[in-house]
């Protein structure tokens, strides 16, 4: 049996349950933005495991991954995917001669336990092997923060008996790679990817003390270290384990070198001390992103777990790539990058680590020319990007996948679901405005914005009825394709026309020169920017002015009501309940449109219509997306209905931590991210997009108090709420006005 707890600063798992065993390995992942690796069992596994391309559901998937290290596989269709790299920590033991591992003997004890405080994983295991003799391990892994090329690796091994013939290999192992060998030696590994552009190595070094004394290891083949020797009953053996890892693109130099120089510095300090300047750097992360809650343990513990991920996968030095759905933690959606990046993660990065935020943000000023091309594909100017993204920028969605009964499936989102692009803008916009870093809004977030514009300005094309409409999208609702008027992507391009016309008149304003580099370098006349101007001012955007009521999209208010109520009991999803067709026709909706709107664009909705747009669009809603449930929340916290908000935020913590949750091909990151967002932006009322920074809180009556330090234009900020009462300590900066529930306050030290 496995169960998985939630303890204060420990994600546990107890036992070992083949069904859970893939979800356990991501909801217990490590990640340091450049290196991730699932928590697969180092010291019990079997020869073989299940091929990371099927029985998910069924087999565990160890995983050490790269960032940005994606290799395209000779596969129908040939889709970009993440590519795994060999497996530094797996562990083979033998007792006299027989394999320590889970199917023979015993298992008398099995935990593993993420330490969301230190991000370390740890191990205990005791096993009655088939000699006899009972085994214990303790393991401890690290991938370290300190040091993004280093992972770390320790084991303290006994037996009860004297006398055992003991063998233990710690190799790098390379079972089931698709990687190209292109250098190996004894204790290094370079590789390049089959199709160009990625090379990348791994260096590794191995050390066994029995007594404090070294062991000299016995003589083996390339990439492994092995050690025999004769048990002492209750004597404990120890290996200390280090890589190095380094990835490089194009024609940079070899990594091989790249490799050793990390894993010579890790063994230059020592095991221990790296793993303490790991334990330092996460301290320190802890003290800029942490978020207390006092009177909802079980909302504070999922807080932790989503703001451990949340830290775990970012990486502000290097703006060559961005973060995935399923973050480093699994092969779910191949490791593409979706608006989930943007919409999900930003604003944490922005409030708590503004250079995780910028790096993102310059991930997708690399990828422009790739977004120039898609949007001309279409007829289109300015900048379109690619609904699913990995290295280069170029759409990867495939056109085509095979379906559940052997046929073809067409994929229609890397068509349509164009609202991408709004959502780059926004984050740019609010990353510049809590920011204020005015060298990435000339370098490279004014270029975003005008190219965005220019984008949907085209995109929308005026029709008889005086309006400009944007036909065949897809929105946020992915239940109904090939929709015209989408409200959220009409209202989000509207509004990005007119934060392009803004940037240019700032850039106009402040720094000319950049101004008059841009508008030549991108060709922008007078004519174009009128023409700006009226799309910004007729784009559709499908709400009614009497009720201030949005259709989702043009005809949604015809399609047949579903009653969901009728269904409460389903265990999934509704379209797979009662199929694409009977769905499509019906106002039942995937997850958060309308209310994304709403979430991301508040004003667009004064007065009551922010309460009628909720209720109306909340009770069609399915909830058939992981992304659903916090912008449900965040949106009901706006709107002071507190236990449906926080109704939400318990089934967005669930998608991970919850009895039924699946995480075998990566943890929900986008989820996690809105749960953050659910709690500051919602319930805390914080508001980073003005000229000045508001919090306006709301808390549920049983939340003692809620803490968390915030980044604000240069300052960091100590906020601590309670009820209504609000208190600001300024840590870093210069004195700055802060509104709170609407009255402006100073906080200076």
């Amino acid at each position: 049996m496995s169960s998985e707890t939630g303890a204060g600063w420990m994600i546990e798992a107890i036992g070992v349950d083949p069904a859970r065993e893939a979800s356990v390995e991501a909801r217990l992942s490590l990640a340091n933005g450049f290196l991730g690796e699932r928590a697969a069992r180092a010291a019990s596994r079997g020869p073989a495991w299940v091929s990371r391309l099927g029985y998910q559901r069924w087999g565990a998937g160890p995983r050490c991954l790269v960032a940005g290290l994606f290799e395209t596989p000779d596969t129908l269709p040939p889709v970009p995917a993440l590519q795994p790299v060999p497996d530094w920590s797996r562990l083979r033991i033998t007792l006299d001669g027989l394999p320590l591992w889970l199917a023979e003997g015993e298992v008398l004890a099995h935990r593993r336990a993420l330490d969301l405080r230190r991000a370390v994983l740890t191990g205990a295991w005791r096993h009655r092997h088939q000699v006899g003799a009972i085994a214990t391990l303790c393991l401890t892994r690290a991938l370290s923060l300190a040091d993004r090329a280093v992972a770390l690796q320790h084991l303290a091994f006994s037996l009860d008996r004297d006398g055992i013939a003991v063998r233990l290999t710690a190799p790098l192992d390379l079972a089931g790679l698709d990687l190209e060998v292109a250098t190996m030696a004894a204790e290094a590994i370079g590789w390049r990817t089959v199709t160009p552009g990625h090379r990348g190595a791994m260096a590794g070094s191995a050390r066994l003390l029995r007594g404090g004394i070294e062991v000299t290891p016995a003589p083996a083949p390339p990439l492994q270290w092995t050690w025999c020797w004769r048990s002492v009953a209750g004597e404990t053996v120890e290996l200390e384990r280090i890589a190095g890892v380094a990835r490089v693109d194009g024609a940079r130099p070899d990594p091989v070198p790249q490799a050793r120089a990390a894993r010579d510095r890790a063994v230059r300090l020592g095991w221990r001390a790296s793993l303490a300047a790991h334990e330092a750097a996460w301290a320190r992360r802890w003290r800029d992103c942490g978020v207390e809650l006092a009177g909802d343990t079980a909302l504070a513990e999922g807080l932790r777990f989503a703001i451990y991920h949340l830290c775990a996968v970012a990486n502000p030095g290097d703006p060559a790539v961005s973060i995935g759905a399923r973050a480093l933690s699994g092969d779910g959606y191949l490791g593409h990058v979706f608006w989930d990046t943007e919409t999900y993660l930003l604003p944490f990065y922005i409030a708590t680590w503004p250079a995780a935020a910028s790096a993102l943000l310059a991930y997708r000023h690399r990828t422009l020319p790739a977004a120039r091309a898609k949007a001309a594909s279409i007829g289109c100017r300015g900048a379109l990007f690619a609904w699913e993204s990995a290295d280069t920028g170029r759409e990867t969605t495939p056109d085509q996948v095979i379906g559940p009964t052997g046929a073809m499936v067409d994929v229609l989102t890397g068509k349509f679901e164009q609202h991408i692009s709004a959502d780059i803008a926004y984050a740019v916009w609010m990353y510049w405005r809590a920011s204020g870093d005015s060298d990435f809004l000339r370098a490279a977030g004014a270029e975003l914005l005008l190219e965005i514009a220019r984008f949907w300005a085209s995109r929308a094309r005026p029709e008889a009825d005086g309006l400009r409409h944007i036909r065949h999208v897809i929105g946020p609702d992915e239940y109904h394709e090939d929709v015209d008027d989408n409200a959220f992507t009409n209202v989000m391009a509207r509004w990005s026309v007119a934060r392009g016309l803004e940037v240019l008149g700032l850039l106009r304003r402040d720094w000319p020169e950049d101004a008059g580099r841009l508008v030549a370098a991108l060709g922008l006349t007078e004519a174009e920017l009128a023409d700006w101007s009226d799309a910004a001012a007729r784009i559709a955007t499908g709400r009614d002015p009497a009720s201030g009521l949005f259709e989702q999209f043009a005809g949604f208010h015809a399609l047949k009501p579903l009653d969901l109520a009728a269904y409460a009991d389903r265990t999934v999803p509704i379209d797979v309940l009662l199929g694409h067709d009977r769905v499509a026709a019906s106002q039942v909706v995937k997850q958060a449109d309308v209310v994304m709107l709403a979430a991301l664009l508040p004003e667009e909705f004064p007065g009551a219509a922010l309460a009628r747009n909720y209720r109306h669009y909340a009770d069609r809603c399915a909830h058939g997306s992981s992304l659903s449930h916090a912008m449900h929340a965040l949106v009901a916290a706006r709107l002071g209905l507190t236990d449906e908000a926080v109704s939400h935020l318990r089934a967005t913590i669930a998608a991970d931590l919850g009895p039924a949750s699946d995480s075998s091909a990566g943890i929900h990151i986008a989820g996690l991210g809105g749960l953050w967002q659910a709690v500051l932006l919602g319930f805390a009322g914080l508001d980073m997009m003005g000229d000045t920074l508001a919090l306006d809180p709301r808390l549920p009556a049983d939340w003692g108090a809620l803490e968390f330090t915030l980044h604000w234009q240069g300052r960091r900020i100590a906020c601590r709420l309670a009820g209504t009462g609000c208190d600001l300590t300024l840590l870093e900066g210069a004195p700055v006005a802060v509104l709170v529930s609407g009255m402006e306050r100073v906080v200076q030290c």
